[in-house]
């Protein structure tokens, strides 16, 4: 509730003001009891007449109204508070994967994550609306009528409480199992949802290459895993929870025999009597309802004990002011980077001049786009330093990086929105016209115009009604429209056709003008015009310059080149042949 409360601000006087209404609507509740304890006594007394039994049936049916009245009102406050803490939580955790380095959300299921902030915090709303206006009520009451029967007769008062500690004794063993198990039975229920996700999401490839069965079995251990950490939980918890259930409410067991003996022998009035052995049933009522809370106690500890370790996670320290910079040129000096305990890059050091295309190439894995996702601000750097403007980019916010910086990656992103609010992301006051231009110099208009409803037509669940030339060109246009004095390719051609890419390149050659421009590229006709080429090896800069330079002192380059060359020149070859 500590870790809970913080997130409190701003609704907790619906709070207090559910709890005040339970209160009001289980004391309501408590009304009928009073009502048929004295309906009894009256009808002993033989003092029983339509009057006033109508209007003791009268006073019970207003208890019950209040009771139903007051509590709707109350759960729909706390629900309303609930459902805004549920958004604070969640916003603070979608803050935090900004802050966080890509690193620590890319090491981690999609599922999980997914889990975390849909399913997980999800689970906090039940017992958070409940939990406090309903069980504050429901000890306070109790408190209220162990009072009314000190007024009436403080032995039956104390009777009427053996029950609680002795109830007591096996509750609290009950909260200290429930603390472990209840634990392993959330986390064993995360990772059956990670799995699931994961199963679904990777669908294509599982059928793809028949591994339908290895994949399957994967999700069906952890729905294994889950239904025996649930099993395992009550199969332990019961015994005690049983007892806490049977023990508590049967208060009834000694108020009765005991209030009929103070009764014979003189010392209990009739009256008082029946109203407590009526009392006792309603003493044990919300006491029991209380009881019934303790699965929600222990969900509220292991769910905010999960949201608090993501929360809690290492951020990439950055201050919240701004800072001037002179230019746009970037710099590393001697970095150094890697994935847990392997090395990626090795005392990486160059410099990208401003308003200067710089192009990143070498083969497969030797740290190109880490080198670009550095540039990005995805992750800081293990050692050494990464400069913008002159200015280390541990020193400027990461909002102020994020504004200068189009980043268009290989493995592109579309949300299920329409193609125009995918584009407008890059500029989110662009108009009609402006998308529209873009689309032009991206060479996607006339793909988008050919669509069913054109630039309204929603794309799917990551562009998924669109090819992936399709999504890339769109991804294009989307960062050029974003206007950013940096841009970085990274293989952002990779799955568009030759001729659209030539048109593309043109664009962008045309729209980066005066911009800092970062290309990482695997086709080095593309990049051959660029003012500086840094060919990547191992981790290590192999050689830097401009084209000729490198064909000429690079024979690593040059076997590069003339590799792309040929297999170029083959393929226009088999494509006059009508070959595939």
């Amino acid at each position: 509730m500590k870790q809970l409360w913080k997130f409190t601000t701003g609704c907790r006087e619906k709070l207090f003001a559910s709890v005040i209404l339970s209160i009001i609507g289980i004391a309501g509740g408590m009304v009928p009891y009073f009502v048929v304890a004295k309906i009894a006594y009256d009808m002993i007394e033989h003092n029983v007449t339509m009057i006033t039994m109508g209007t003791m049936v009268f006073l019970a049916l207003i208890g019950f109204l209040v009771k139903v009245l007051f509590g709707a009102l109350s759960t729909e406050l706390s629900h309303q508070a609930a459902y805004q803490v549920l958004v604070k939580i969640r916003t603070a955790l979608t803050g935090k994967l900004a802050k966080v380095p890509l690193g620590y959300v890319t090491e981690r299921p999609s599922g999980e994550l997914k889990s975390v902030l849909v399913d997980t915090v999800e689970k906090l709303e039940a017992p958070f609306a409940h939990l406090i206006p309903e069980m504050s009520a429901n000890l306070l009451i109790p408190l209220a009528v162990i009072s009314y029967l000190f007024y009436l007769d403080w032995r039956i008062a104390l009777i009427s409480t053996v029950t609680i500690p002795v109830g007591l004794l096996f509750y609290i063993p009950l909260m200290k199992k429930y603390k472990m198990h209840y634990g392993k039975n959330m986390e064993a229920g995360s990772e059956m949802n990670a799995q699931a996700v994961e199963y679904v999401n990777g669908i294509e490839a599982i059928k793809a290459f028949n591994q339908s069965a290895s994949s399957y079995e994967s999700y069906a251990g952890a729905v294994r895993n889950s239904c025996h950490a649930i099993t395992e939980f009550f199969l332990v918890t019961l015994p005690e929870y049983t007892a806490v259930m049977t023990v508590i409410p049967s208060t009834i067991l000694l108020v009765l025999p005991c209030s009929l003996i103070f009764y014979q022998q003189g010392t209990l009035a009739l009256s008082d009597m029946i109203t407590c052995i009526i009392l006792s049933f309603g003493l044990a009522t919300p006491l029991v309802q209380a009881m019934k809370y303790t699965d929600h106690i222990a969900s509220m500890g292991t769910i905010m004990k999960q949201v608090t370790t993501f929360l809690d996670a290492e951020e990439m320290i950055r201050p919240k002011a701004e800072v001037d910079l002179l230019d746009y040129g970037i710099g590393f000096d001697h970095v150094t980077f890697g994935y847990g305990e392997d090395e990626i890059l090795h005392g990486i050091t160059f410099e990208a001049n401003s308003r200067e295309m710089t192009a990143i190439v070498g083969p497969s894995g030797s740290g190109k786009s880490t080198i670009a996702k550095l540039i990005a601000g995805f992750w800081d750097v293990k050692g050494g330093s990464i400069t913008l403007g002159g200015i280390d980019v541990r020193q400027i916010p990461l909002e102020q990086m994020s504004k200068m910086i189009s980043y268009v990656s290989q493995d592109n992103f579309l949300f299920n929105l329409s193609i125009k609010e995918n584009l407008r992301i890059g500029k989110q006051d662009a108009t009609d016209q402006e998308v529209e231009e873009v689309a032009r110099q991206a060479s996607c208009h006339d793909f988008i115009l050919s669509l069913e409803n054109g630039y309204d037509t929603i794309v799917g669940e990551g562009g998924g009604s669109l090819s992936g030339g399709e999504r890339q060109r769109i991804s294009v246009a989307r960062a050029i429209l974003k206007n950013a004095p940096i841009v970085l390719l990274d293989e952002a051609t990779a799955y568009i056709d030759p001729e659209n890419e030539a048109v593309i390149q043109q664009s962008i050659s045309r729209l980066v003008r005066g911009k800092t421009l970062i290309v990482i590229a695997h086709r080095l006709s593309t990049i051959s015009s660029a003012d500086q080429i840094i060919l990547v090896n191992d981790g290590r800069i192999e050689a830097k310059g401009s084209q000729k330079e490198l064909l000429i002192k690079s024979p690593m380059y040059s076997n590069m080149w003339e590799a792309h060359i040929g297999a170029k020149d083959k393929a226009e070859e088999d494509g006059g042949k009508g070959q595939c």
